[in-house]
């Protein structure tokens, strides 16, 4: 199984014998296992674990096991103890996701903090024709039954080779200790169920069910990178980057059959569930500002587009500006300087830059984001203006105005950032100074502009 182990990992190119790498270790058999293939290879290698409180003093022993472990072997060893139940209460999810978040989340924190190339789990053979069979029951696209993959990102899987079976086999030949999971065997979990109830019933009619369903999920997966590359072809056509934000034609989305297999291929990634694809078809079809919200996204129709935007949480929107030094606390700040108007001073012909009369300014002055019932002079004009008002004549979508930010002095706007400054603090004939301030241009496709943090 060495040689089997070697050159799964040379095949798959998980790590080269140089690298450090992180090995998540449970106690049980199939983390023990990995643990002694690293060592036989002369890997570089540290242990983590998990101790997520939900099994009394076997918990704790279950640490205590591992640790020992590593000690008799010389290994780095690094654990930490988890609230996994107040965790999942607080979260609003199971038992079982409570823990994944958690051990995933601390192993990348301790892989860098610690320099390891790489995080290394235990999921063998028969894992990935449970979670496959998971996948299957609750419903899934091709992506979801493709198994899992011996390497993504930070996190490789080199046992998965390795059916349960061989695993045993060589814990017994080298005896191997490890800790026993008694809620291995409770059927209650949806995993624990297929493991012991629902593949024996599969094996009765195939012996070869484990290999056969592997054997379809490495085809599922060629079939899923040959969809993968027909929808990116589609989202090239279909959609147009922006800073802040990804919009999609209408009119090509509209055109698109099968509409909903393709809808949902395209939407998955900002989070648009199965269930909610009659709700996207319907905003495709709808009224300009029709909204769609999913889990960190939010869809918005405009016009003949559809802007996909992240949804900020505790983006701030005000900056106190006491002094010229002041702008650079704005994340779009390029730079800002009084001078002297003299021979040959040019005004910068650009939406990006603001050049006022410094003497008409004063401080302190408010960058924040605009408010209905703003008004201001648009240059040139002697008429006020509602900005409400402004941002309907230029055409502004939902999204432009709420990343739309104002230059304020004494409850004046004086510049709309990338776009007017207010007339009464122009340059004219009789202006000494000039206040030139310059900001990132964050200009849409569509001709509008905004700016965010």
């Amino acid at each position: 199984m060495v040689e089997e182990f070697k050159k799964y990992i040379e095949e798959n190119n998980l790590f080269s014998l140089s690298d450090r790498v992180l090995l998540a270790v449970s106690g049980g058999i199939d983390s023990m296992v990995m643990s002694h293939l690293f060592l036989a290879i002369g890997a570089n290698t540290g242990i983590a674990h998990c101790n997520f409180n939900l099994r009394g003093p076997e918990s704790d022993e279950d640490e205590a096991f591992v640790r020992q472990s590593a000690l008799i072997n010389k290994i780095p060893f690094f654990s930490e103890s988890f609230d996994t139940i107040g965790f999942a209460s607080e979260k609003g999810i199971s038992i079982q996701m409570a823990a994944r978040e958690l051990r995933y989340k601390w192993f990348e924190e301790i892989r860098l903090r610690n320099n390891f190339y790489c995080i290394s789990v235990a999921h063998n053979l028969n894992d990935n024709v449970e979670t496959f069979l998971i996948n299957l029951t609750r419903g899934s696209g091709i992506a979801g039954l493709t198994g899992m993959k011996p390497k993504h990102k930070n996190l490789i899987r080199p046992l998965l080779f390795a059916s349960r079976n061989s695993i045993i086999e060589y814990c017994n030949i080298n005896k191997i200790d490890f800790r026993e999971d008694r809620s291995n065997a409770e059927i209650k979990y949806t995993r624990n169920k297929i493991r012991h109830v629902i593949i024996p019933r599969f094996k009765e009619i195939n012996p070869s069910f484990e290999t056969t369903i592997v054997e379809t999920a490495e085809r599922l997966n060629e079939i899923n990178e040959i969809i993968s590359g027909h929808i990116s072809g589609i989202r090239d056509k279909v959609s147009i980057i922006s800073i802040n934000s990804i919009s999609f034609k209408i009119n090509i989305l509209q055109a698109l059959s099968p509409k909903l297999t393709l809808l949902y291929e395209l939407f998955r990634p900002y989070g648009v569930a199965k269930r909610q694809l009659d709700d996207l078809v319907n905003l495709i079809n709808g009224k300009t500002g029709s909204q769609l919200n999913t889990p960190g996204y939010r869809l918005i129709k405009n016009r003949k587009e559809l802007v996909v935007s992240k949804i900020e949480a505790d983006s701030k929107d005000h900056f106190e500006i006491s002094e010229i030094e002041d702008f650079i606390k704005f994340p779009g700040y390029i730079s800002a300087e009084i001078q002297k108007i003299g021979t040959g001073f040019n005004i910068p012909d650009s939406s990006d830059i603001a050049c006022l009369d410094a003497d008409k300014i004063s401080f302190p002055m408010i960058i924040r984001k605009w408010k209905y019932g703003d008004s201001f002079y648009p240059l040139g004009m002697k008429q006020k203006k509602k900005l409400s008002d402004h941002f309907i004549d230029n055409k502004y979508s939902v999204i432009e105005k709420e990343h739309c930010w104002i230059l304020e002095s004494e409850g004046k706007i004086v510049w709309i950032f990338n776009d007017r400054i207010d007339n009464r603090f122009r340059i004219t004939s009789g202006t000494k100074k000039a206040l030139t301030i310059k900001v990132r241009s964050l200009v849409s496709d569509n001709g509008g502009t905004y700016l965010a943090p």
